[in-house]
């Protein structure tokens, strides 16, 4: 089973995106809601080098955000990275 992180706010229209791909396909993910918290968000920044949400990681490799998760799905990277 492939260890999922995903760093979010609640009212984030990607997130909630990014998270409808993940359930779609029936997969567990660990969620980090950085709302109100400034260490998280630094965790997530140095963890993606990003300033943005969400940001998603897949057993430690990181996908990127909605855009990226949505289209390693497409290509069949997603699928890689799940049975890595």
């Amino acid at each position: 089973m492939a260890n999922i992180v995903i760093y979010l706010n609640k009212t984030c229209p990607y997130c909630t995106r990014a998270k409808a791909l993940l359930d779609g396909r029936a997969l567990a993910y660990q969620v980090i809601d950085v709302t109100g918290s400034n260490e998280l968000w630094r965790e997530m920044e140095q963890r993606s080098r990003r300033n943005t949400i969400p940001q998603i990681f897949i057993n430690d490799v990181h996908v990127g955000g909605c855009d990226e998760l949505y289209a390693a799905d497409r290509n069949g990277q997603l699928d890689q990275l799940l049975n890595s």
